[in-house]
């Protein structure tokens, strides 16, 4: 009698798509050094953002190498040890996203093929999937940002947005870190050295300032940075502008106090803390509270710094509305259309000194022909060697007051041209001027 026994067959387990043992990938992925890292917060709170936006049950931020995925982070689901955050590679979806290099959605995990050979699809644990690319700088995929829900569901076109920000934001934020922990490391390799300092200066001033000042097409911008006169050319200030959320951008600029190489190892740090929180909050004086967290976090130095943020985003009507806090820094300066200026900011503590911090935010409306100057002391107390006769701010405001019909770039000429008449080519301090403005109707 014929047995009517038919075995059944595990499903085949696939081959990985080359690309996961891409030589240039696995070296880009073992240069972030977070394989098998302890947890981080700001990577946790990304997950969190996707576990919001989207209700699913969980999210991850999967990085794999040749043979384990691991989850440096995740929201949801309950807390994950060490050892549990480690996967063989088979197990995790995210060789999908380095073979395809797109986003990869699923909605009904038991009747997609490319799950088939995991127990959890087809046994009912995994109901949907959803993973986008975690790039280097190279555009190699380290991994995936990933959301995963208990039963199948569709994916909505608004959600597929947010994770894709969402993933920029994951790999910026390790771009970051990579970049920070290479410029503290050649900033150690430099000191004790007078002469590579000298040598190599510019290159690190290069790194922490954007060379080119990104803005979007309803808004007149220029920046301007002047090393001081004392042979430091590694930067104290710095100053940023960068988009955010859809049509929100985010300006910044600080004052590291001192100069040279300890300065620098603070300038890094609060210019990529400030590019990752302010892609997660909205308030800049919420952004400035965690570069603060930061800082004292890392006590680098005894080094401090003050700094001005300004979020904003334009109107139908062609104006700007925005939100600015300040960080123990001068009150920026709003040049009215109609030749007015005033403050605009709130005093508040200093950073990198204190836990406990006392920050305040205040709306700054923009109409079209208005423009909002953010400036460091070395504009303020410009002086000519052997003579501390400062420039002062009355000055800053009136020059800025005479400057109607003029662009961006033009204004900032302008204040340049006063700075030298009054102090000559001498620079007793670091000078950094972002000046933002809107344009009139009639030059849109």
């Amino acid at each position: 009698m014929a047995s009517s026994f038919k075995p059944v067959l595990a499903p085949t387990v696939p081959q990985l798509p080359a690309q996961v043992y891409d030589p240039q990938r696995l070296a880009a992925l073992a240069a972030t050094e977070l394989m098998d890292s302890e947890p981080e917060q700001g990577l946790d709170d990304l997950c969190e953002l996707a576990v919001a936006t989207t209700g699913a049950r969980r999210a991850c931020v999967a990085l794999l190498d040749g043979r384990h995925s691991f989850w440096k982070a995740a929201a949801g689901g309950g807390p994950l040890s060490l050892e549990t955050r480690r996967f063989a590679i088979h197990e995790d979806l995210c060789h999908l996203l380095i073979g395809a290099g797109t986003p990869v959605m699923v909605e009904d995990a038991a009747h997609d093929a490319r799950l088939a050979h995991l127990p959890i699809a087809h046994e009912g644990g995994l109901g949907a999937w959803a993973g986008f690319p975690i790039l280097s700088d190279e555009g190699l995929v380290l991994g995936g940002l990933c959301v995963l829900d208990d039963r199948p569901r569709r994916w909505s076109g608004t959600q597929r947005q947010a994770l894709e920000r969402l993933a920029r934001s994951v790999s910026e934020e390790i771009s970051l870190r990579r970049r920070l922990r290479q410029a503290h490391e050649r900033i150690e390799g430099l000191e004790g050295s007078h002469q590579a300092v000298s040598q190599l200066a510019q290159s690190l001033q290069d790194s922490l300032l954007p060379p080119v000042i990104a803005r979007p097409a309803w808004l007149d911008a220029a920046a301007l940075y002047l090393p001081a006169s004392d042979g430091e050319n590694v930067v104290g200030d710095f100053f940023d502008l960068f988009a955010t959320q859809e049509q929100r951008w985010c300006a910044v600029l600080g004052d590291v106090s001192g100069k040279g190489l300890e300065a620098a190892k603070v300038t890094a740090l609060a210019r990529y803390t400030v590019r990752t929180e302010a892609t997660q909050h909205l308030s800049p004086a919420t952004v400035l509270t965690r570069l603060n967290d930061a800082l004292c976090r890392q006590r680098l130095n005894t080094r401090f710094l003050t700094a001005a943020c300004l979020t904003f985003e334009p109107h139908p009507d062609g104006s700007v509305r925005g939100l600015i806090s300040l960080g123990g820094h001068a009150p920026a300066l709003i040049r009215r259309a109609d030749g007015t200026v005033q403050e605009a900011g709130l005093p508040g503590d200093l950073l990198g000194m204190f836990d406990d911090l006392s920050l305040h935010t205040e709306i700054v409306d923009l109409a079209p022909g208005d423009a909002v100057l953010l400036y460091t002391d070395g504009v303020t107390e410009a002086h000519r060697r052997g003579d501390h006769a400062s420039w002062g701010e009355p000055a800053l405001a009136a020059l800025l007051a005479g400057c109607g019909g003029l662009n961006a770039d033009r204004i900032l000429d302008r204040i340049t041209a006063a700075l030298t008449a009054h102090a000559g080519n001498y620079r007793s301090d670091d000078t950094a001027l972002l000046l933002l403005r809107v344009p009139a109707i009639d030059e849109v």
